[in-house]
């Protein structure tokens, strides 16, 4: 079985913990919310799956995946994740395929359609307002063949359709995924059937 296996993880900065004694499974196919308080550590504890950070304490393994090449395997989505302001929309579809392939069956000129920004193909990213940004941000996430799909607060920056045109992208795309979301609103996780509320890990 294809799982993310956390046991007596922890992890604090300086003297404070964020979350420790956390055991858990995150198995292949489920769909997962991190919830909690602002300052739980939803947003670390995504960071440290995603390989990006490190335990204080505890292990966490990706099986049977090969920890050197676990971000193959893996696609993020963060409001804090910077995309590259110099580069079109179409630059950056064509920048991030140099390190990870895009799901069969839809071109790039059919995903940028799909978000909404096809009149922005050309366009430099450093002109986009902040929601158009985290359109493009959750695209590349969802749309990567990767099996484990991490998302922080994706919905970030964004209006009432830019909702409606993420929980369509999970549904038509994402939901054979392993999904994991760090968030506290519900319309960014209600396709999730297990919640894991951080702040019962925190003594």
């Amino acid at each position: 079985m294809k799982e993310i296996c956390l046991i007596g993880a922890g992890k604090r900065f300086n003297k404070d913990w964020i979350f420790r004694s956390l055991d858990y499974q995150f198995e292949m196919g489920h769909h997962y919310a991190l919830i909690g308080n602002n300052g739980s550590g939803k947003s670390t504890l995504l960071q440290t799956i995603s390989g990006y950070t490190t335990l204080s304490k505890g292990t966490i393994s990706w099986e049977p995946f090969n920890t050197n090449n676990i971000f193959e395997q893996i696609s993020f989505a963060a409001p804090y994740l910077e995309l590259i302001e110099e580069f079109t929309t179409l630059e950056q579809f064509e920048f991030h395929t140099k390190f990870k392939p895009l799901i069969k069956g839809i071109t790039v000129a059919q995903i940028i359609e799909r978000i909404g920004l096809k009149d922005a193909t050309n366009k430099q990213i450093r002109y986009f307002s902040s929601g158009m940004k985290q359109r493009l941000k959750i695209a590349l996430a969802i749309f990567t063949e990767a099996p484990i799909l991490l998302l922080d607060e994706p919905c970030s920056n964004l209006d009432k359709e830019g909702y409606t045109l993420y929980q369509g992208l999970i549904r038509d795309y994402a939901m054979h995924k392993l999904i994991i979301v760090g968030s506290n609103d519900p319309e960014e996780y209600d396709f999730c059937e297990k919640h894991i509320n951080l702040m019962d890990y925190k003594k």
